[in-house]
Parts: structure tokens; sequence; C-alpha cells
């Protein structure tokens, strides 16, 4: 799944169950606060060989390249995007 691997965190709902259960994933993730040059490009390649996805999830797709792993709840774009990158995995959510 995620282990090492970057994750773009949802939002943090107003209950504070899920806040703890969010907290305690988000501890075995690197978080990512910026974006290179590099990841950008990638994430322009990967949407237009995929032909469809948000530019939000081709960065996503592209920081975990290689070998990384995605958990959504929106799968289909996704799922796109990481047929043409290096070894992605997409999970639902």
């Amino acid at each position: 799944m995620a282990y090492g691997r970057h994750w773009s965190p949802r939002s943090p709902s107003p209950s504070r169950s899920p806040d703890a259960n969010i907290n305690r994933f988000l501890k075995t993730c690197d978080i990512t606060e910026e974006l290179t040059e590099r990841i950008a490009r990638r994430a322009g390649e990967l949407r237009s060989l995929a032909g469809q996805g948000s530019a939000v999830d081709a960065i996503v797709v592209a920081l975990v390249e290689p070998g990384g792993a995605v958990l959504s709840s929106d799968l289909k774009g996704l799922r796109a995007l990481a047929s043409h990158a290096d070894a992605v995995q997409i999970y639902s959510a």
C-alpha cells in the first residue's frame, strides 16, 4: 500500500475519531509540500498519454512513481493515469 510513499491527504472531517485515524495513517506516509518541475512535467506527460484525469490526479500519480500506491474513492481517472506510470497501484479507499 502506501508504505514509504507519497500520499495526497484528504480534508479532515469535523469529528475527532476519523481525524485520529487520518493522523495515524499520515505517520506512515511521506508528505510532499513542494511540486518540482520534474514532477509537474511528468504529470503533464501522464495526462497526455492517458487522455483523461485531472491535473491533481496526474500530480498524485507522478509523485508516487515508481512503485507507489494511491488510495482514492475516484478510481477511473487515476487508473487511466496509472496505466502509463511506472508500477503505480490504485486502491479503493
